[in-house]
């Protein structure tokens, strides 16, 4: 009787996890909140918290080192596969497999889109200013901020770098907001434009060779690692990934990167990262204090990117819609569907989904090299 989990179970706090990890279960089984990796995660989160499992131990992983000479004789299987996080291997492999499904035409097509990803990038700095002011320790408050990049791998590579503890805490909200942008976004694109803005129809993008397809994530990764070196192991899996897709002769390699690898590593990833939601850290006015910031941070992405939209607009006498700017979040493809839904809601006629696609993908790249400063910064 002892040996058994329900005579152990004398900390409240691991309770309260337990039935956390229950109620984000629901959110993904249910309501569909970004079930590949919260399902994961929440069910991690159970895992790791359930009495005497010995499933994760937090004390392998403390002040951000790896205890080697204890790790062979008292790991469990959480353990080991938070390895892969705790080594920046999930994450890049994750990116792999994006790169694989993205077509950046809509991007190439039309370079000016960059600006609009590069403006949702907003977001992450607002929230950081916040966090810094707050009283947050520069580190900490870098891995929040990147919240708003609305990318969770790079949320999960940031915070595995700079503030390991609150992986769990800075995970959760960041995959929960993502799944909330067709709830956030749409009343601040609303607010920030008027309705014939918003009913602007853009013209039909050219043709993208498929020369410049291949050129392109060549090109990227060769300008972005010398501008940005720390964030080459995310930009540079990104254009892998895309050029195993556009070269043509690796057709085996882009769909294993799409499909089983994706899928393997995201199994992975999600129940490693719910294996660190210990209620200690969790539990806390810090966690509140993130989830707060990670709205800002998400919000201001959005605010950002249909700010320099109207700009645009006004530059090229109404040639451009700023409800693309909404998507320049790397919110992929899900931001793109809502920079269209509310683009036809005020005018059936609009198809504003190809367009915003170029500050879609742009903001994927866009999160990864503002992740690759946030290190350089504080790492």
């Amino acid at each position: 009787m002892q040996s058994t989990g329900f005579f152990n179970a004398t900390d409240w706090q691991q309770w309260v996890m337990i039935g956390i990890a229950c109620i984000l279960l629901y959110l993904a089984i249910v309501k569909k909140f970004e079930p590949l990796l919260l399902l994961p995660i929440a069910f991690g989160m159970l895992l790791t918290n359930l009495p005497i499992a010995e499933m994760y131990h937090t004390e392998l992983f403390a002040g951000g080192h790896v205890d080697w000479a204890n790790f062979q004789n008292s790991a469990g299987l959480l353990d080991y596969l938070y390895l892969g996080v705790k080594l920046g291997i999930y994450p890049p492999l994750i990116f792999l497999g994006v790169g694989a499904m993205t077509d950046f035409g809509p991007l190439i097509a039309n370079p000016k889109s960059l600006l609009l990803g590069a403006a949702a990038q907003l977001g992450i700095f607002i929230a950081l200013i916040l966090a810094l002011l707050i009283g947050f320790a520069p580190n900490v408050a870098a891995s929040i901020g990147i919240i708003g990049g609305a990318d969770g791998p790079t949320a999960i590579y940031v915070t595995s770098k700079l503030a390991p503890e609150y992986l769990g805490p800075i995970a959760v909200a960041a995959y929960t907001y993502m799944a909330l942008v067709p709830v956030i976004q749409p009343p601040i694109m609303k607010l920030c434009t008027t309705k014939k803005e918003r009913s602007i129809k853009m013209e039909q993008l050219r043709h993208v060779s498929k020369r410049e397809k291949i050129i392109f994530p060549i090109a990227v990764t060769i300008f972005v690692s010398l501008l940005v070196p720390s964030a080459t192991p995310l930009v540079g899996m990104l254009m892998l990934g895309n050029l195993l897709r556009e070269s043509g002769v690796c057709d085996r390699l882009s769909n294993t990167a799409q499909n089983e690898l994706m899928n393997i590593v995201t199994i992975f990833l999600g129940v490693s990262v719910g294996a660190t939601t210990n209620g200690s850290v969790f539990l806390s006015a810090t966690t509140v204090g993130i989830i707060v910031l990670g709205v800002i941070a998400f919000s201001g992405g959005t605010l950002g990117g249909v700010l320099l939209g109207k700009l645009m607009c006004k530059l090229t006498g109404g040639k451009v819609n700023p409800l693309i700017g909404s998507a320049g979040v790397s919110a992929v493809p899900m931001a793109a569907r809502v920079s269209q839904k509310v683009g036809q809601a005020e005018n059936p006629s609009n198809f504003l989904l190809m367009h915003a696609m170029g500050p879609n993908v742009a903001g994927v790249i866009g999160s990864a090299v503002a992740a690759g400063v946030l290190l350089s910064l504080f790492g």
